[in-house]
């Protein structure tokens, strides 16, 4: 008897413990085989097309495939290996080719047609007339007007461009996994934190070598440029770190880089958009290129005048500590660092103890309940797919919510940064009503053999950060599954989590979540006052640094033409001319290894981030007027934005919440860009 397939099972939670890799491809092949014939009895329905024979329908097929994809992929992203990888090769040409076939089918797209002309003609609800706005995009964006050598092209184009940002994405992660710095001489390792220096003792040991080794990862990375006194080291790791993918050898992304914006460009102009940016663009907030272009020219025209105020000054100060006359880009976080432990007394390794991981997250988890009313329950029989992963039962006045994994920690499976992601996602069909289960995978400190895991600050915003996509997606409450928790417009997405940042910087939160891992000690009433004066340090720097990868995601993506485009770094240079403050690295190149906007879905949205702190800045205003605990505002942030979903446009949503467009000047104001 041949064996059973867990993902051709009925499963709730996914049956991580029972899956093999090479379950996947049979199973993807019969829930493709399946979602198939869900999409031929639609069209073969010979009863008149209505909207629930025809777009619930449509909305509702291929449930299994979409888990089974959403189970590939997140593994793929957190746990992946070589056969996962191969896998995914072979996989994602099939996706593209049903998604293809499906976006292509004339018959269906005429029922869809029909019924999108004729919606005058019967009462819909908001949330009906929103799908229905976004299936019929979905058809006439994807090609469905197309003529049929068009629309072949077009096949080939989705096919390619599976493929090759796969590739990229594989080229980041065997690059960053490949780097080791063995070092022998602990002297090289002054000024780094002892728990970094252990983390890096223990991998050597794993590694059977003596010493140290110092990879990319970012716990190791980023305290390693901010406190390492050996400048040669800090310089070192820099080159590896921005030369991801960028080398001479078999994981270079040049070549990917070329090819995915040229394919991009002439999907985008076979749909009848001038650049992928058009094309992208049309369904955002900020609707257009020129829109998004005056938007980071504003914040710059703000932001650049104090960077290069706030540049000079760390020059000066470098030459004034350590005699250094050619001040380069790793000098910049040490210089950093030492400049803010001087001006506000605060030394970021002294905070550490009071960030201890499961603190913050009882912490977080303790805001969350008084604000929304959530209460977490951590359990041990839910599948996880690897031993890191934790996992908890949400639940809203006794009410079950939503299933929340989380896993924090790296490892040579896993790529760089911070996500939230689904397993299921929230939605009513008839009588029932599935909940979410959502998954937050980050990259933090890990614990030694005589520490816990002790977070810097900026891991701690990190954190809330997650958890603010998380709940977004965990209080859902829509019937349509694609319009559920964060399946909203681009530009709006990051408001939930960029708002529930802000909480980490104030006293009657921090109090919650800042205690001492060995005294319980609540972290004193000084610190908190320090960490909110030196949240605006160097503000203008970080600013324009946002704005140049926003520049730089446009510089590629609202190209016209490829013509002359065959050099990725003298394109990323021109494109970081205005904002580059520091001496140029020949070596390094930003654009090989950006996964946000050639393997994730950021492309021609990068923006976003920017565009949402005006949203959050000013939303956050509305809460200190009455209260960041306030239980008014609260439930309505809740039923208004965390509740909707992509059921009603992003800025009519806003506008019930806060009763007003947001105001700009708010971002700027927090940021101490303009005065108050």
């Amino acid at each position: 008897m041949s064996e059973i397939n867990p993902l051709l099972q009925n499963f709730d939670h996914p049956p991580f413990s029972k899956m093999k890799t090479e379950h996947f491809k049979p199973a993807f092949v019969e829930s493709l085989k399946q979602a198939r014939k869900e999409i031929d009895a639609i069209v073969q329905n010979t009863e008149e097309p209505s909207f629930q024979n025809t777009i619930e329908a449509l909305e509702f097929s291929g449930n299994a495939l979409g888990r089974i994809s959403s189970i590939f992929f997140n593994l793929n992203s957190a746990e992946t290996n070589p056969d996962i990888q191969q896998l995914a090769q072979e996989i994602s040409p099939l996706l593209s080719e049903f998604n293809n076939d499906l976006l292509l089918n004339k018959d269906l797209f005429q029922k869809i047609k029909q019924i999108y002309t004729q919606q005058s003609h019967h009462e819909y609800s908001d949330e009906q007339v929103m799908l229905l706005e976004k299936i019929y995009k979905n058809f006439t964006r994807n090609g469905a007007n197309l003529e049929k050598e068009k629309q072949a092209r077009l096949r080939d184009i989705d096919k390619s461009l599976s493929k090759t940002s796969l590739k990229f994405g594989e080229n980041v992660l065997a690059e960053t996994n490949n780097f080791e710095l063995h070092l022998t001489d602990e002297d090289q390792l002054k000024g780094i934190p002892e728990a970094v220096k252990e983390s890096a003792r223990e991998l050597a040991q794993e590694k059977k070598k003596e010493g140290f080794i110092l990879t990319l990862d970012y716990p190791t990375y980023i305290p390693v440029m901010k406190f390492a006194e050996n400048r040669q080291l800090r310089k070192e790791l820099f080159l590896g770190f921005g030369s991801k993918a960028f080398k001479d050898n078999s994981f270079n992304n040049e070549q990917n880089v070329l090819n995915i914006v040229k394919l991009r460009l002439e999907r985008a102009n076979l749909l009848g958009f001038e650049s992928h940016a058009d094309f992208v663009l049309q369904e955002r907030m900020a609707k257009s290129f020129d829109n998004v272009q005056t938007f980071l020219d504003d914040i710059l025209e703000k932001a650049l005048p104090a960077a290069k105020k706030e540049i000079e000054e760390l020059k000066a100060f470098a030459l004034q500590c350590d005699g250094i006359e050619d001040f380069q880009k790793w000098d910049k976080a040490y210089y950093t660092e030492k400049l803010k432990q001087k001006k506000f007394d605060l030394d970021e390794e002294s905070l550490k103890p009071y960030f201890e991981l499961n603190q913050v997250i009882h912490g977080m988890f303790d805001i969350a309940s008084k604000l929304f009313n959530l209460s977490f329950e951590k359990v041990e029989d839910i599948d996880v797919y690897h031993q890191d992963v934790v996992t908890y039962k949400v639940y809203e006045d006794k009410k079950y919510l939503a299933t929340l994994y989380a896993d924090f920690h790296p490892r040579p499976g896993k790529r760089d940064g911070a996500w939230m992601t689904t397993y299921k996602d929230q939605y009513h069909r008839g009588s029932v009503e599935e909940r979410p289960q959502v998954s937050i995978v980050c990259n933090f400190t890990k614990p030694t053999k005589h520490k816990p895991s002790l977070l810097t600050f900026s891991e701690v915003t990190t954190l809330f950060h997650e958890f603010g996509h998380a709940l977004h997606a965990m209080n859902a409450n829509t019937t349509y599954p694609s319009l559920s928790g964060a399946s909203v417009y681009w530009d709006f997405v990051e408001l939930p989590s960029q708002l529930l940042e802000n909480w980490c910087y104030e006293k009657e939160a921090m109090e919650l979540f800042a205690k001492h891992y060995e005294t319980g000690e609540v972290l004193p009433i000084e610190y908190i006052e320090k960490i909110k004066k030196s949240s605006n340090f160097l503000e203008g720097l970080q600013t324009t640094r946002q704005v140049s990868f926003g520049k730089l995601d446009m510089a590629w993506h609202a190209l016209t033409t490829m013509e002359g485009i065959n050099d990725v770094k003298a394109h990323e240079d021109k494109a970081f001319e205005m904002t580059e403050l520091l001496p140029e690295v020949k070596n390094n190149c930003m654009s090989t290894a950006f996964g946000h906007i050639f393997q994730g879905g950021y492309s021609s949205g990068y923006y976003s981030y920017k565009w949402a702190e005006v949203l959050d800045a000013d939303a956050f205003e509305y809460f200190k007027e009455h209260g960041i605990f306030d239980a008014r505002v609260a439930e309505k942030y809740k039923e208004t934005i965390l509740q909707k979903g992509g059921t009603v446009e992003p800025m009519k949503l806003y506008k019930l919440f806060r009763g007003k467009e947001p105001d700009p000047s708010a971002l700027l104001k927090r940021a101490g860009l303009v005065s108050t």
